[in-house]
């Protein structure tokens, strides 16, 4: 099931959770007014911002960001959310916004007096600081009480990460050069797993492949893709299973074996503890004439 979750951080600010652990693909419509800066940042899985009543499409990957900013007209957020994605937004007035940088307004380029009014439109990757960050809007053990006050910090800590200019994983003053670190060895342990994903290395020689002792890859794993290891490499196998049966190109056993099931029975059982119905069944599902 697909979900959002609407945080007012404060006036003109705003912090909004998508999240999409189901099947089916999530869609989220919400009306903003022109003059709305929208940041959007993909933690997991994929989405589309769609516009002009689905006739055009922005794509948002794992590990990248959105900046989208029109003064001339109104940018209203139609989110579809693919199956087993995470997006976190933030919106915000130009107004506020221009208040928090007013110093320095001519290296943020579409605050600068010649841009001011015009429309402006920027994919980034995501950071490992920001990632941390993000992690951490999704993952977090508060009393309800002090949730606000969190957000409120960990939007303001977004926002100034997004704007850094002279990070350098590198530097030695850098107040996050340990978990900056951790974090570019973690993405490479999943890009590991995911290219050796028929035949995944055990967790000793994934940490000993990145670099990070034990504890540190299962903590950080977690952290940052909220599951372990295995977890998180069963439900990508799951999702990969799901569009080669898409595909309409590999038969039920030829997908449980490129994705490293030896045996069908193994693939169906696995298929249906994940999705709750059989490939065969799916495959009916999405095609009734097979």
């Amino acid at each position: 099931m697909g979900s959002q979750e609407i945080i007012k951080i404060e006036d003109d600010f705003t912090l909004i959770r998508f999240q999409n652990d189901g099947l089916e693909s999530f869609n989220a419509q919400r009306e903003l007014d022109s003059g709305l800066i929208q940041f959007h940042f993909g933690l997991k899985g994929s989405a589309k911002f769609l516009f002009n009543q689905g006739s055009y499409a922005l794509e948002l990957k794992e590990e990248k960001s959105l900046l989208l900013y029109n003064p001339q007209k109104e940018l209203p957020l139609n989110l579809e959310l693919a199956p087993n994605s995470w997006v976190i937004s933030v919106i915000i007035s130009i107004k506020k916004f221009h208040a928090l940088f007013s110093t320095e307004a001519d290296y943020i380029t579409f605050l600068s007096g010649d841009n001011k009014d015009k429309k402006y439109y920027n994919e980034g990757n995501i950071s490992p600081s920001m990632a941390i960050v993000l992690s951490q809007l999704f993952h977090y053990s508060l009393h309800p009480s002090i949730k606000n006050l969190y957000y409120k910090g960990k939007g303001y800590e977004l926002l100034s990460l997004y704007f850094n200019r002279t990070e350098d994983p590198n530097a030695e003053q850098c107040p996050f050069l340990i978990d900056e670190d951790n974090v570019m060895k973690i993405r490479k342990a999943k890009e590991i797993i995911i290219a050796n994903m028929a035949e995944p290395p055990g967790l000793q020689e994934l940490a000993d492949e990145i670099g990070l002792n034990l504890k540190k890859l299962k903590m950080g794993f977690k952290q940052i893709y909220g599951d372990t290891v295995y977890g998180f490499l069963f439900d990508y196998k799951m999702d990969f299973a799901r569009k080669l049966l898409d595909s309409g190109s590999y038969n039920v056993n030829e997908v449980g074996l490129k994705i490293g099931y030896s045996t069908g029975s193994h693939f169906i059982a696995a298929f249906k503890k994940k999705f709750a119905t059989t490939p065969k069944k799916y495959l009916m599902s999405i095609n009734p004439n097979t």
